[in-house]
């Protein structure tokens, strides 16, 4: 029998030393456990569906430079961190210094903090379901360090703009810790770019650790180039009466990988997931989910939509975990997805793991094409077929392009789906 892959040394070789000494410690720890690591294949459950897009060559292994000029992001009022490879670009970014606020880079963190921040890593992932993911430990060479203290609110949203400047092979690998105290509030917009057009690697880790009472708004924008493989993970802990909402929009590409992992582990903990797929050609994109309901009391909403065109493929697997003290749960979960021609392939798995009794659960799923009696419905009323059948896409997800609550990031949004369907000869 063929032995499974295992992860190239070479990956494992990070090449900047910038970082204070407790996270190069840790960096090093990480990298010594992943050594001889497996990679995926189709016997590996969670990426089952994923690994044979999964091309990681050596060429790949180097770190992308971080010198150069940053492209475009979204034009915006807000506070901007600017990313290009992996490292912040401080003179790109504009962020608030306001008492109860701390926002630095990892390479400026003094010894206290970076060992604080050591000690926090990694402990909102479940490492067994983010293999890929826990690359990045070994690898970022710089990250976002936000720290908010009780009762601190970030008056306007907190855009990272994560470039990759993908004028030579390599890869990059961003990081995000947010420290929220009880009863803070902040929204953080992720927006992955990308520039130059040889084939990359994106590696992001984003974490939250909700105290009591936070409130923590996430909206990740996934608009990387086809040459890039982009592999990511999110993990939040919530505590009692914290509030996580997650609106995730992805964009189709060679490998799209997205594990989000949420814990409610205190009483009045609730979480909201949104997401929004689209993949067209031979694109592909995974989206794994996993909320653990840990205490009582606790609330999960989640509500995901694919649509896949010509010869592409989506993947949804969302998994609800209601342990066994965590009675008087509530969670709800939802899947829909569309199929555009009959070349797409969608592939749905919702699940729901209960070990109470006294709970409140509901779990759905739909693989389908769009309605003909509605498209004969707006043709009959003077609009085009290609137009009605957009019209009716739009219609699908739009419901989750709304609930996204900063506009600026609905409008580019909307401008790549209407580019998308553009691009995209919807099937009769």
């Amino acid at each position: 029998m063929k032995p499974a892959p295992i992860l190239s040394s070479a990956f494992l070789e990070p090449s900047g030393q910038s970082l204070p000494a407790p996270l190069l410690a840790l960096r090093q720890q990480r990298g010594k456990a992943l050594a001889d690591m497996p990679l995926p294949t189709r016997k590996t459950e969670n990426w089952k569906y994923s690994s044979r897009y999964l091309k990681l060559t050596d060429e790949l292994a180097a770190g992308l430079p971080a010198d150069g000029q940053t492209g475009p992001a979204l034009a915006v009022d807000g506070y901007h961190v600017v990313f290009r490879n992996g490292i912040m670009v401080p003179e790109a970014s504009d962020y608030p210094d306001t008492d109860g606020i701390s926002i630095e880079r990892f390479a400026d963190l003094d010894d206290d903090a970076a060992t604080q921040l050591a000690e926090r890593l990694d402990n909102t992932l479940d490492s067994n379901g983010v293999q890929l993911a826990r690359l990045n430990a070994a690898r970022f060479e710089d990250g976002l360090y936000i720290r908010l203290r009780p009762g601190a609110v970030l008056d306007q949203p907190l855009f990272v703009i994560s470039e990759t400047d993908a004028s030579v092979s390599g890869s990059a690998y961003p990081r995000i810790y947010v420290d929220a105290g009880a009863n803070s509030q902040i929204t953080l917009v992720e927006e992955f770019i990308t520039t130059g057009a040889e084939p990359a690697m994106v590696n992001a880790v984003t974490e939250f650790a909700l105290a009591e009472g936070a409130n923590v708004t996430n909206v990740r924008l996934s608009l990387d180039g086809d040459n890039v493989q982009h592999v990511g993970a999110t993990g939040a802990r919530l505590q009692g009466h914290a509030r996580f909402d997650s609106h995730t929009v992805g964009f189709g590409g060679p490998l799209r990988r997205h594990d989000l992992q949420v814990r409610l582990e205190a009483s009045g903990a609730e979480c909201r997931l949104n997401g929004v797929v689209v993949t067209q050609h031979k694109q592909h994109y995974d989206n794994h989910t996993t909320i653990e309901h840990i205490a009582p009391h606790c609330n999960s909403e989640e509500t995901y939509r694919n649509i896949a065109a010509d010869e592409s493929h989506a993947i949804f697997n969302g998994r609800i975990h209601i342990h066994q003290d965590a009675q008087k749960s509530n969670a709800n979960m939802s899947n829909k997805n569309l199929l555009l021609s009959t070349g797409a392939e969608i592939d749905t798995k919702p699940e729901l793991e209960i070990y109470a009794d006294d709970v409140k659960c509901a779990h759905g799923a739909t693989v389908g094409q769009l309605n003909e009696e509605s498209v004969f419905y707006l043709i009959s009323r003077g609009i085009g077929r290609q137009e009605a059948r957009t019209l009716l896409s739009m219609a699908f997800i739009n419901e989750l392009i709304e609930q996204i609550p900063v506009p600026a990031v609905r409008g580019t949004v909307q401008l790549r789906l209407n580019r998308f369907f553009e691009q995209t000869v919807v099937e009769a």
